[in-house]
Order: C-alpha cells, then structure tokens, then sequence
C-alpha cells in the first residue's frame, strides 16, 4: 500500500521499484489537526514528509509577527532539514487544514541513503529542488512587502 501511494506521489514518483520498497518500509502515515504545528523553527530537525492530503503552511514566526512564506498540498515535500546531519529546523511548519502525510525519521533516511548512494543522490537532488521553491517563495514574499510582484524565476533588484 505504502509503496503504491509513494509511486504516486509527486515527490517520490518514478523512483526505482527497488527504491520505493526502500522508502515504503521506513514510512510511517501520519495525520494533523487543522492549526497543529508541525514543525517548529530553531528545534532539531529530524522528520520528513510527503503531504498526501490537506494543506500546510510554511512560516517564520517570531514573538512579534508570523509570516507566510508559502502553502504546501499533496504532493508536496516538508522538513528536507532532517536530511541534513544535525541541523535545525528552518521554519515552522502548520497544519491549515486536516492533513495526513507520510513521515519519514531523518536518521533512518541518512542511514538508507549511506546503504543506497544512488537512492541518496535522486532523493537530495529533489529535496534541492524544495530548497529552492521554498527561496523562491521567500523571496516573493518580500517583494510583497516592498510593495513589488516579483516574477518567478528573478530575483529582487
């Protein structure tokens, strides 16, 4: 079943039979309230996910404001910072709506990936690739806030 809906997924779609059997024994499915958070800046991070239903929002938040930098759905990637040994947490993640994802522990994908070098290497190319939406979508965010409309693709003058 797991290995059917990671076929499917946009993240994880057209991997190796043998990688999605890998992928599918270390996911976990996992389901959110509408308002939980997920994950929080500045904590260790250690999970990743893949959203299979409902929404997530994507912010930095600090004492005085919170900001949304961007929505995710399904089949969208989460938490890409668990696939980086020892690092934090970049951004909170929360739920907008009820959603359930598959969750994946960063120390177990690392130790997937030492075992199957050609698996690591298709999954951190993709996992760039949530990088850089999610800087692009920073960087239209404070375009809105200078009162610009930033075109996907540039950058801020």
């Amino acid at each position: 079943m797991l290995q059917e809906t990671l076929a499917k997924h946009a993240f994880t779609a057209g991997l190796s039979e043998p990688q999605l059997v890998k992928l599918a024994t270390l996911a976990h499915e996992v389901t959110f309230q509408e308002d939980q958070p997920i994950l929080k800046a500045g904590q260790r991070s250690d999970s990743f996910y893949l959203l299979l239903s409902g929404s997530v929002c994507v912010e930095i938040v600090t004492r005085a404001y919170s900001v949304r930098i961007q929505s995710l759905g399904p089949g969208d990637a989460f938490g890409w910072s668990a696939l980086l040994e020892r690092h934090d947490t970049l951004f909170q993640v929360r739920a907008r709506e009820a959603s359930a994802a598959l969750y994946f522990d960063g120390s177990n994908l690392s130790a997937a990936f030492r075992d199957d070098p050609l698996l690591a290497a298709e999954l951190l190319r993709r996992v760039l690739k949530v990088a850089a939406d999610r800087v692009q979508a920073i960087e239209s965010t404070l375009g809105e806030f200078c009162g610009m409309r930033i075109s996907k693709g540039s950058c801020l003058p």
